[in-house]
């Protein structure tokens, strides 16, 4: 499979489809902000001049857009993929939704016998750039192993995890914890410096025990930095934990440490802090605290 629609080439999307072009794929690309479909062209892919040219002769097509409402309006809405797209094509749905949407998606294009996977990332802009993103899969396993080869093109790590809405499902709780041991790390690092011991120090002490972390090795710099530059923009974790809650109430399940990180997040953009790094949750600690962890 070489021939690739590719739709939503924002800060992740532009990178997945750059690697792809690298790795020799035909990439027809659309987004509807032109200096974003420009920079994929640039780089070798075709531009799409809406999402029927994407669409039109692609193989495999992939949608990498902000949440919900959009997946399901690029693909069901009028002038979707649904209306362009054909028998023996395949979707990929890269984006961070709902897993019932998911669902929904899937369930309409097979009416028109189009398969599906649902496939969210972990891992940010950086690892979008050097094609090591993790890769949670949610389909049938014959179309994940038709389409395991260009998936590895975008991801360090590709894992079918289960039927369609799996993908959504593990996203979302990559995202609690995630959340969870980000705001973890601060509230800890602000007892230890309140305490006078150095965070450098409690974070060399720590890494190699059962505290040591990803998001400790990646986030503490940043906070003792102060650095918040993004890599995971603070309101899309926002957003990807509005629909772990939103699913957890569906679901009844009782979720208070996400929904106490949620409450931090919402209080950190109505400070404005919308496109600093999750890791900016350290600045909720400081504010409460009237304490900074910044060293010097």
């Amino acid at each position: 499979m070489k021939k690739i629609g590719f739709i939503g080439v924002g800060v992740m999307g532009k990178p997945m489809a750059i690697n792809l072009v690298k790795a020799g794929y035909e990439v027809a690309a659309f987004d509807v902000d032109g200096s974003a479909l420009k920079a994929v062209s640039d780089a070798g892919a075709r531009k799409g001049a809406s999402i029927a040219g994407a669409v039109k002769g692609a193989e495999v097509i992939i949608t990498m857009l902000p949440n919900s409402p959009e997946v399901e309006e690029v693909v069901l809405g009028e002038g979707g993929v649904i209306e362009s797209c054909s028998k023996g094509q395949i979707l990929i749905d890269m984006s961070s939704i709902a897993p019932l949407v998911s669902r929904k998606v899937a369930e309409e294009l097979a009416k028109k016998g189009v398969e599906m996977l649902d496939a969210p990332v972990s891992g940010g802009q950086e690892k979008a750039e050097s094609g090591t993103l993790a890769i949670m899969v949610g389909g049938k396993q014959q179309v994940f192993d038709q389409c395991r080869e260009l998936l590895e093109v975008m991801g360090g790590s590709v894992t079918l995890v289960g039927d369609i809405g799996a993908g959504e499902t593990t996203k979302l709780v990559n995202q609690v914890i995630v959340a969870i041991n980000i705001a973890a790390v601060a509230e800890g690092l602000m007892l230890g410096k309140k305490a006078g011991v150095d965070p450098e120090r409690i974070v060399s002490a720590i890494a190699g025990g059962l505290a040591g972390s990803q998001c400790l090795n990646d986030k503490a710099p940043r906070m003792l930095e102060g650095r918040y530059d993004p890599g995971f923009r603070m309101r899309l974790h926002v957003k990807d934990l509005t629909n772990v809650l939103e699913t957890s109430r569906a679901l009844h399940t009782a979720m208070p440490l996400a929904a106490s990180v949620m409450e931090m997040m919402e209080a950190l953009l109505a400070d404005g802090k919308t496109e600093e790094d999750h890791g900016a949750l350290a600045l909720f600690y400081e504010k409460l605290n009237s304490f900074s962890l910044k060293k010097g």
